[in-house]
């Protein structure tokens, strides 16, 4: 990610205020209750189409199956608009960026400091005057966290219950790093302090029919999709997550709106969550070999409501 770090020249300021000491500096006004606001909320769509790493349709490979997962929660790291197809990333209108931190070593998202939201829920809630007077054709947010649910098929052979179609609940990372101290998957906590890079996940069953801890994982480097269709004319970093998509017309803001901008960020969820699967009966089977190499999410389309 690029961060953009304005420094303010103090010097002159100073010495207006050292040639009148008894006159306070002025106290900048908050913006009034009723200034428009700039909402963002998710949309998971599992109808919306599948896309793949450059913005076009792709299938399932072979040798892989896939499932659309039933989201609880998804969580956004960085959000910018970008006047242009050619505008690099960082050098658009970054209206949002989350904490990060160094505790684990490397600069990485802090996973206790992210903002989490479901399905239709807002995830952003900021003055619109955070969005420069200008004209936006693309959107780009970088998404961290998903937590959903699975179906998958668990074969006992030690208490003779035989093939058991259950459901689990997946903790997927998916930012650049993340810092994590602990986090619940479903019911169950897995405490990591430390840094987890993109793909690290956690699985754990719901109502088991015996007792069971989540199990943890790591998906190859660079398997996570993330979808840019403007993969030529401004790439983003290996290993990061930043979505893009464009608006159905540019998005124009002249600085004198008098009502709130809502933007619905509708992020295809169309078998996003994709695995190995050794038995080619397309179900997800853990213990028959199955091994998760995808979990990023399958388009985005910003729309203004």
């Amino acid at each position: 990610m690029i961060r953009v770090r304005q420094l303010l020249p103090l010097l002159g300021l100073c010495a207006v205020l050292a040639c009148k000491k008894e006159q306070p500096a002025p106290v900048p006004s908050a913006p009034a209750e009723n200034s428009p606001r700039l909402i963002m909320k998710f949309r998971l769509d599992s109808t919306q189409v599948r896309l793949g790493n450059l913005g076009q349709p792709v299938a399932v490979p072979a040798g892989h199956g896939a499932q659309s997962p039933r989201f609880n929660a998804i969580s956004a790291h960085y959000v910018e608009f970008a006047p242009l197809a050619f505008t690099a990333l960082g050098t658009g209108a970054v209206v949002y960026h989350a904490p990060e931190t160094t505790l684990g070593g490397s600069t990485a998202i802090d996973f206790a400091q992210e903002v989490h939201a479901g399905d239709g829920e807002t995830f952003l809630d900021i003055p619109l005057a955070s969005l420069p007077v200008g004209s936006y054709a693309w959107l780009r947010v970088s998404l961290s966290y998903q937590n959903y649910d699975v179906d998958f098929r668990y074969t006992d052979t030690v208490f003779g219950l035989g093939a058991l179609d259950l459901t689990g609940t997946i903790a997927s990372f998916i930012g650049f790093n993340t810092y994590i101290g602990s986090f619940n998957v479903g019911q169950q906590q897995v405490v990591v302090n430390g840094n987890r890079t993109q793909g690290y996940w956690a699985f754990e069953v719901n109502n088991p029919p015996v007792p069971l801890a989540p199990i943890t994982g790591q998906a190859p480097a660079g398997a996570t999709t993330v979808v840019n269709p403007l993969f030529n004319s401004s790439p983003i970093p290996a290993g990061s997550c930043v979505a893009t998509g464009a608006f159905a017309s540019p998005l124009v803001i002249t600085g004198n709106e008098t009502q709130d901008v809502t933007i619905t960020v509708a992020l295809s969820t169309n078998r996003s969550f994709e695995w190995t699967d050794s038995s080619g009966d397309g179900v997800f089977e853990p213990l028959a070999g199955d091994t998760v190499v995808d979990m990023g999410v399958r388009g985005l389309i910003p729309i203004v409501e």
